[in-house]
Protein backbone atom coordinates (compact mmCIF):
# COMPACT_ATOMS: atom_id res chain seq x y z
CA UNK A 1 0.00 0.00 0.00
CA UNK A 2 1.36 3.17 -0.38
CA UNK A 3 2.48 5.20 2.48
CA UNK A 4 -0.37 7.63 3.31
CA UNK A 5 -2.32 8.75 6.36
CA UNK A 6 -5.39 8.04 7.55
CA UNK A 7 -7.26 11.27 8.95
CA UNK A 8 -10.11 10.87 11.55
CA UNK A 9 -12.11 13.65 12.19
CA UNK A 10 -13.18 14.53 15.52
CA UNK A 11 -16.47 13.39 16.25
CA UNK A 12 -16.88 17.29 17.69
CA UNK A 13 -16.26 18.80 14.28
CA UNK A 14 -18.49 16.26 12.12
CA UNK A 15 -21.61 17.74 14.78
CA UNK A 16 -20.57 20.85 14.22
CA UNK A 17 -20.92 20.96 10.86
CA UNK A 18 -23.36 18.58 10.08
CA UNK A 19 -25.50 20.94 12.51
CA UNK A 20 -24.96 23.63 10.58
CA UNK A 21 -25.87 22.14 7.77
CA UNK A 22 -28.96 21.05 8.76
CA UNK A 23 -30.06 25.21 9.90
CA UNK A 24 -29.88 25.95 5.99
CA UNK A 25 -30.57 23.14 5.24
CA UNK A 26 -28.49 21.58 2.81
CA UNK A 27 -26.91 17.91 1.28
CA UNK A 28 -27.25 15.40 3.10
CA UNK A 29 -30.65 16.96 4.73
CA UNK A 30 -33.63 17.43 2.87
CA UNK A 31 -35.92 20.18 3.47
CA UNK A 32 -38.10 18.40 6.06
CA UNK A 33 -35.55 18.55 8.94
CA UNK A 34 -35.71 20.60 11.99
CA UNK A 35 -32.22 22.76 12.62
CA UNK A 36 -32.62 22.76 16.63
CA UNK A 37 -34.11 18.65 16.34
CA UNK A 38 -30.83 17.65 14.70
CA UNK A 39 -28.44 19.85 17.50
CA UNK A 40 -29.91 17.72 19.62
CA UNK A 41 -29.73 14.34 18.22
CA UNK A 42 -25.81 15.02 18.21
CA UNK A 43 -25.86 15.83 21.75
CA UNK A 44 -26.59 12.19 22.00
CA UNK A 45 -23.84 11.20 19.71
CA UNK A 46 -20.38 11.14 21.39
CA UNK A 47 -18.73 9.09 19.41
CA UNK A 48 -17.57 8.30 15.41
CA UNK A 49 -19.25 4.80 16.36
CA UNK A 50 -21.49 3.83 13.60
CA UNK A 51 -24.18 1.93 15.64
CA UNK A 52 -24.40 5.02 18.10
CA UNK A 53 -24.97 7.07 14.98
CA UNK A 54 -27.85 5.12 13.41
CA UNK A 55 -29.45 4.56 17.55
CA UNK A 56 -29.99 8.43 17.80
CA UNK A 57 -31.30 9.23 14.62
CA UNK A 58 -33.61 6.35 15.05
CA UNK A 59 -34.51 7.05 18.64
CA UNK A 60 -36.07 10.39 16.67
CA UNK A 61 -37.44 9.34 13.57
CA UNK A 62 -39.92 6.44 15.38
CA UNK A 63 -42.09 8.78 17.50
CA UNK A 64 -42.87 10.50 13.92
CA UNK A 65 -43.36 7.24 12.75
CA UNK A 66 -46.22 6.95 15.36
CA UNK A 67 -48.03 10.04 14.78
CA UNK A 68 -47.79 8.53 11.40
CA UNK A 69 -49.41 5.68 11.88
CA UNK A 70 -51.87 7.26 14.66
CA UNK A 71 -52.49 10.32 11.86
CA UNK A 72 -53.28 7.71 9.39
CA UNK A 73 -55.72 5.47 11.56
CA UNK A 74 -57.90 8.35 12.35
CA UNK A 75 -57.92 9.69 8.98
CA UNK A 76 -56.09 12.79 8.66
CA UNK A 77 -53.89 12.39 5.57
CA UNK A 78 -52.12 15.37 5.90
CA UNK A 79 -50.87 15.11 9.23
CA UNK A 80 -49.67 11.65 8.38
CA UNK A 81 -47.60 12.51 5.30
CA UNK A 82 -46.18 15.22 7.16
CA UNK A 83 -44.99 12.80 9.96
CA UNK A 84 -44.16 9.71 7.48
CA UNK A 85 -42.02 12.27 5.33
CA UNK A 86 -40.35 13.54 9.08
CA UNK A 87 -39.83 9.83 9.94
CA UNK A 88 -38.33 8.98 6.40
CA UNK A 89 -35.72 11.76 6.46
CA UNK A 90 -34.14 10.96 10.30
CA UNK A 91 -34.30 7.20 9.56
CA UNK A 92 -32.61 8.03 6.45
CA UNK A 93 -30.05 10.07 8.06
CA UNK A 94 -29.31 7.22 10.70
CA UNK A 95 -28.43 4.99 7.66
CA UNK A 96 -25.94 7.94 6.43
CA UNK A 97 -24.00 7.92 4.82
CA UNK A 98 -23.77 4.21 3.81
CA UNK A 99 -24.72 0.50 5.39
CA UNK A 100 -21.61 -0.35 6.88
CA UNK A 101 -22.55 -1.70 10.01
CA UNK A 102 -25.36 -3.71 11.72
CA UNK A 103 -27.64 -0.27 13.22
CA UNK A 104 -26.96 1.07 9.79
CA UNK A 105 -28.13 -1.37 7.87
CA UNK A 106 -31.19 -1.85 9.75
CA UNK A 107 -32.24 2.06 9.39
CA UNK A 108 -31.71 1.83 5.70
CA UNK A 109 -34.10 -1.23 5.85
CA UNK A 110 -36.36 0.76 8.21
CA UNK A 111 -35.92 4.18 5.70
CA UNK A 112 -37.20 1.68 2.75
CA UNK A 113 -40.41 0.78 4.85
CA UNK A 114 -41.04 4.33 5.82
CA UNK A 115 -40.73 5.77 2.24
CA UNK A 116 -43.47 3.56 1.00
CA UNK A 117 -45.57 5.22 3.34
CA UNK A 118 -44.24 8.85 1.99
CA UNK A 119 -45.20 7.48 -1.43
CA UNK A 120 -48.34 6.44 -1.35
CA UNK A 121 -49.49 10.13 -1.67
CA UNK A 122 -47.22 10.72 -5.02
CA UNK A 123 -49.72 11.78 -8.08
CA UNK A 124 -48.95 10.53 -10.67
CA UNK A 125 -48.03 7.40 -8.63
CA UNK A 126 -44.66 5.60 -7.92
CA UNK A 127 -44.25 2.02 -9.33
CA UNK A 128 -41.55 -0.26 -7.67
CA UNK A 129 -39.94 -1.92 -10.88
CA UNK A 130 -38.04 -5.51 -10.76
CA UNK A 131 -35.06 -5.49 -13.79
CA UNK A 132 -33.95 -8.99 -13.96
CA UNK A 133 -30.16 -9.40 -13.65
CA UNK A 134 -28.35 -12.45 -14.53
CA UNK A 135 -25.28 -11.78 -12.25
CA UNK A 136 -22.08 -14.32 -11.16
CA UNK A 137 -23.06 -16.71 -8.31
CA UNK A 138 -23.80 -15.14 -5.29
CA UNK A 139 -25.14 -11.40 -7.09
CA UNK A 140 -28.16 -10.65 -6.87
CA UNK A 141 -30.54 -11.68 -9.41
CA UNK A 142 -32.88 -7.86 -10.11
CA UNK A 143 -32.05 -4.44 -10.01
CA UNK A 144 -34.99 -2.49 -7.82
CA UNK A 145 -36.06 0.74 -9.37
CA UNK A 146 -38.55 3.16 -8.55
CA UNK A 147 -40.68 4.71 -11.87
CA UNK A 148 -42.89 7.56 -11.93
CA UNK A 149 -44.05 8.40 -15.49
CA UNK A 150 -46.02 11.45 -16.43
CA UNK A 151 -49.72 12.05 -16.70
CA UNK A 152 -51.48 12.03 -19.89
CA UNK A 153 -47.78 10.87 -22.07
CA UNK A 154 -48.18 7.56 -23.95
CA UNK A 155 -44.65 7.37 -24.32
CA UNK A 156 -42.60 9.56 -22.71
CA UNK A 157 -38.43 9.79 -22.71
CA UNK A 158 -37.05 8.28 -19.91
CA UNK A 159 -34.03 9.73 -17.73
CA UNK A 160 -32.74 7.21 -15.63
CA UNK A 161 -30.97 9.04 -12.42
CA UNK A 162 -29.35 7.38 -9.62
CA UNK A 163 -26.86 9.08 -6.74
CA UNK A 164 -23.28 8.56 -5.54
CA UNK A 165 -21.99 6.58 -2.30
CA UNK A 166 -24.48 8.17 0.10
CA UNK A 167 -27.84 8.82 -2.06
CA UNK A 168 -29.84 5.55 -2.87
CA UNK A 169 -32.86 5.76 -5.17
CA UNK A 170 -35.55 6.75 -2.33
CA UNK A 171 -34.03 9.99 -2.02
CA UNK A 172 -34.92 11.24 -5.92
CA UNK A 173 -37.81 13.61 -6.60
CA UNK A 174 -39.29 13.18 -10.10
CA UNK A 175 -40.82 16.42 -9.42
CA UNK A 176 -38.45 18.09 -11.99
CA UNK A 177 -38.69 15.71 -14.56
CA UNK A 178 -42.46 15.43 -14.97
CA UNK A 179 -43.09 18.62 -15.11
CA UNK A 180 -41.33 18.23 -18.50
CA UNK A 181 -43.20 15.23 -19.54
CA UNK A 182 -40.34 12.95 -19.20
CA UNK A 183 -40.66 9.82 -17.19
CA UNK A 184 -38.07 9.10 -14.52
CA UNK A 185 -36.43 5.79 -13.32
CA UNK A 186 -34.66 6.37 -9.54
CA UNK A 187 -32.15 3.01 -9.06
CA UNK A 188 -29.01 2.29 -7.05
CA UNK A 189 -25.58 2.72 -8.30
CA UNK A 190 -23.23 -0.70 -7.44
CA UNK A 191 -22.80 -0.84 -4.37
CA UNK A 192 -25.13 0.65 -2.69
CA UNK A 193 -28.60 0.52 -0.97
CA UNK A 194 -30.53 -2.75 -2.84
CA UNK A 195 -28.21 -2.92 -5.91
CA UNK A 196 -27.46 -6.57 -6.76
CA UNK A 197 -23.83 -6.18 -7.64
CA UNK A 198 -20.70 -4.41 -5.79
CA UNK A 199 -18.73 -1.55 -7.78
CA UNK A 200 -16.27 -2.75 -9.40
CA UNK A 201 -14.09 -2.89 -12.96
CA UNK A 202 -16.62 -4.04 -14.74
CA UNK A 203 -20.06 -3.54 -12.71
CA UNK A 204 -21.61 -1.10 -15.58
CA UNK A 205 -23.13 -5.36 -16.57
CA UNK A 206 -25.61 -3.58 -13.72
CA UNK A 207 -27.16 -1.60 -16.21
CA UNK A 208 -27.81 -3.90 -19.27
CA UNK A 209 -30.64 -5.39 -16.87
CA UNK A 210 -31.57 -1.80 -16.84
CA UNK A 211 -31.69 -0.95 -20.77
CA UNK A 212 -32.83 -4.53 -21.84
CA UNK A 213 -36.27 -3.87 -19.35
CA UNK A 214 -36.76 -0.17 -20.87
CA UNK A 215 -36.35 -1.67 -24.05
CA UNK A 216 -39.44 -4.43 -23.61
CA UNK A 217 -41.57 -1.66 -21.97
CA UNK A 218 -44.40 -0.46 -24.39
CA UNK A 219 -45.28 2.88 -22.47
CA UNK A 220 -41.41 4.43 -22.53
CA UNK A 221 -39.70 5.81 -25.85
CA UNK A 222 -37.29 3.07 -25.52
CA UNK A 223 -35.53 5.15 -27.84
CA UNK A 224 -34.93 8.11 -25.99
CA UNK A 225 -33.23 7.19 -23.24
CA UNK A 226 -30.95 9.62 -20.94
CA UNK A 227 -29.05 8.92 -17.67
CA UNK A 228 -27.72 11.27 -14.74
CA UNK A 229 -25.41 10.03 -12.34
CA UNK A 230 -24.42 12.16 -9.19
CA UNK A 231 -21.10 11.82 -7.39
CA UNK A 232 -19.69 9.07 -7.37
CA UNK A 233 -22.34 7.55 -9.46
CA UNK A 234 -21.18 10.46 -12.64
CA UNK A 235 -18.48 7.62 -12.72
CA UNK A 236 -20.43 4.99 -14.24
CA UNK A 237 -22.82 7.86 -16.47
CA UNK A 238 -19.90 8.99 -18.25
CA UNK A 239 -18.63 5.33 -18.19
CA UNK A 240 -21.70 4.10 -19.69
CA UNK A 241 -21.72 6.89 -22.05
CA UNK A 242 -18.77 4.79 -23.70
CA UNK A 243 -19.21 1.32 -22.79
CA UNK A 244 -22.98 1.73 -23.85
CA UNK A 245 -23.43 4.63 -26.23
CA UNK A 246 -26.06 2.94 -28.52
CA UNK A 247 -28.31 2.87 -25.96
CA UNK A 248 -28.71 6.38 -25.01
CA UNK A 249 -29.77 9.91 -26.32
CA UNK A 250 -27.33 11.52 -23.38
CA UNK A 251 -25.50 11.28 -20.68
CA UNK A 252 -25.03 13.82 -17.47
CA UNK A 253 -21.87 13.08 -14.93
CA UNK A 254 -23.04 15.52 -12.67
CA UNK A 255 -19.97 15.63 -10.01
CA UNK A 256 -17.96 12.38 -10.88
CA UNK A 257 -14.41 10.85 -10.92
CA UNK A 258 -12.85 9.91 -13.33
CA UNK A 259 -8.94 9.38 -12.56
CA UNK A 260 -7.20 11.12 -10.47
CA UNK A 261 -9.65 10.78 -7.51
CA UNK A 262 -8.42 7.16 -7.10
CA UNK A 263 -4.71 8.21 -6.63
CA UNK A 264 -3.32 7.43 -3.07
CA UNK A 265 -2.33 11.52 -2.63
CA UNK A 266 -6.03 12.44 -3.71
CA UNK A 267 -7.41 9.70 -1.02
CA UNK A 268 -5.15 11.50 1.58
CA UNK A 269 -6.01 14.78 0.91
CA UNK A 270 -9.48 14.61 0.36
CA UNK A 271 -10.53 13.11 3.99
CA UNK A 272 -9.47 17.10 4.70
CA UNK A 273 -12.40 18.17 2.46
CA UNK A 274 -15.68 19.13 2.36
CA UNK A 275 -16.50 15.25 3.19
CA UNK A 276 -17.52 14.90 6.88
CA UNK A 277 -17.59 11.93 7.62
CA UNK A 278 -15.34 8.35 6.52
CA UNK A 279 -15.64 9.52 2.95
CA UNK A 280 -12.63 6.96 1.82
CA UNK A 281 -14.38 3.52 3.88
CA UNK A 282 -17.74 4.79 2.16
CA UNK A 283 -16.25 4.39 -1.15
CA UNK A 284 -14.53 1.23 -0.31
CA UNK A 285 -18.08 -0.18 0.79
CA UNK A 286 -19.69 1.07 -2.26
CA UNK A 287 -17.15 -1.22 -3.82
CA UNK A 288 -17.22 -4.84 -2.04
CA UNK A 289 -14.17 -3.46 0.35
CA UNK A 290 -14.55 -1.69 4.11
CA UNK A 291 -11.21 -0.22 5.13
CA UNK A 292 -9.17 3.16 4.39
CA UNK A 293 -5.89 0.54 3.83
CA UNK A 294 -8.20 -1.26 1.55
CA UNK A 295 -9.36 1.83 -0.64
CA UNK A 296 -6.00 3.09 -1.02
CA UNK A 297 -4.68 -0.02 -2.32
CA UNK A 298 -7.88 -0.69 -5.14
CA UNK A 299 -8.79 2.54 -5.94
CA UNK A 300 -6.12 3.07 -8.99
CA UNK A 301 -8.30 0.05 -10.95
CA UNK A 302 -11.19 1.96 -11.56
CA UNK A 303 -8.56 4.68 -13.55
CA UNK A 304 -10.95 4.75 -16.67
CA UNK A 305 -8.13 6.26 -18.43
CA UNK A 306 -6.04 3.25 -17.45
CA UNK A 307 -9.26 0.85 -18.19
CA UNK A 308 -8.34 2.73 -22.13
CA UNK A 309 -12.51 4.02 -22.24
CA UNK A 310 -11.98 7.82 -22.74
CA UNK A 311 -10.69 7.44 -25.90
CA UNK A 312 -13.92 5.30 -27.30
CA UNK A 313 -17.09 7.18 -29.33
CA UNK A 314 -19.30 8.66 -26.26
CA UNK A 315 -22.94 9.35 -26.84
CA UNK A 316 -23.38 12.80 -25.70
CA UNK A 317 -21.91 13.57 -22.78
CA UNK A 318 -22.69 16.47 -20.24
CA UNK A 319 -20.07 17.28 -17.26
CA UNK A 320 -20.96 18.99 -14.22
CA UNK A 321 -19.34 20.22 -11.18
CA UNK A 322 -17.57 22.98 -8.95
CA UNK A 323 -13.99 23.83 -9.66
CA UNK A 324 -13.53 24.15 -5.56
CA UNK A 325 -14.75 20.44 -5.33
CA UNK A 326 -12.41 18.57 -2.76
CA UNK A 327 -14.04 15.24 -2.52
CA UNK A 328 -13.21 14.60 -6.35
CA UNK A 329 -10.71 16.88 -8.35
CA UNK A 330 -11.62 19.05 -11.40
CA UNK A 331 -8.71 17.89 -12.73
CA UNK A 332 -11.01 14.49 -13.55
CA UNK A 333 -13.60 16.81 -15.72
CA UNK A 334 -11.03 18.44 -17.85
CA UNK A 335 -8.92 15.01 -18.04
CA UNK A 336 -12.47 13.84 -19.92
CA UNK A 337 -12.41 16.83 -22.05
CA UNK A 338 -9.22 16.03 -23.13
CA UNK A 339 -9.70 12.75 -24.74
CA UNK A 340 -12.45 11.23 -26.92
CA UNK A 341 -15.30 13.11 -28.72
CA UNK A 342 -16.27 16.64 -28.15
CA UNK A 343 -18.33 16.77 -24.60
CA UNK A 344 -20.49 19.75 -23.00
CA UNK A 345 -19.28 21.09 -19.98
CA UNK A 346 -20.48 23.55 -17.23
CA UNK A 347 -18.22 24.16 -14.02
CA UNK A 348 -19.24 26.54 -11.39
CA UNK A 349 -16.79 28.33 -8.64
CA UNK A 350 -18.31 26.48 -5.93
CA UNK A 351 -17.66 22.44 -4.42
CA UNK A 352 -18.67 19.30 -4.40
CA UNK A 353 -21.56 18.76 -7.02
CA UNK A 354 -21.65 22.66 -8.13
CA UNK A 355 -24.97 23.27 -6.16
CA UNK A 356 -26.70 26.51 -7.14
CA UNK A 357 -29.78 27.51 -8.25
CA UNK A 358 -29.34 27.22 -11.75
CA UNK A 359 -27.37 24.13 -12.01
CA UNK A 360 -30.33 21.26 -11.46
CA UNK A 361 -32.40 23.68 -14.61
CA UNK A 362 -29.31 23.84 -16.51
CA UNK A 363 -28.98 20.27 -16.24
CA UNK A 364 -32.31 19.42 -17.58
CA UNK A 365 -32.49 21.92 -20.01
CA UNK A 366 -29.56 20.19 -21.51
CA UNK A 367 -31.05 16.48 -20.86
CA UNK A 368 -34.51 17.57 -22.31
CA UNK A 369 -32.94 19.31 -25.56
CA UNK A 370 -31.09 15.77 -26.10
CA UNK A 371 -34.14 13.71 -25.68
CA UNK A 372 -36.77 16.13 -27.40
CA UNK A 373 -34.28 16.24 -30.61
Amino acid sequence: MASITRYIRPIEEVAEEMAAKARVPVHPWPATVQGDEVERIFANIHTLDRDEWAAAFCAVAAPYEERARAAESAGDAKTAQESYQRAYAYYRMARYPTTNSPGKRAAYDKSVEIFFKTAQYLDPPLETVVMPFKGRPGEGDAVIGYLRRPAGVARPPLVVRWGGIDTFKEEWSAASMLARNLAMLAIDMPGVGQAPIAGSEDAERLFDAVFDWIAARSDLDGDRVGIIGGSTGGYWAAKLAHTHRDRLRAAVNWGGCAHYAFTPEWIEQAQHGEYHLELAETLANAFGLSTFEEWVDYASRLSLLDQGILDRPCAPLLLINGVQDTIFPIADMYLLLEHGDPKSARFFPTGHMARTPQTEPLVLDWMESKLRA
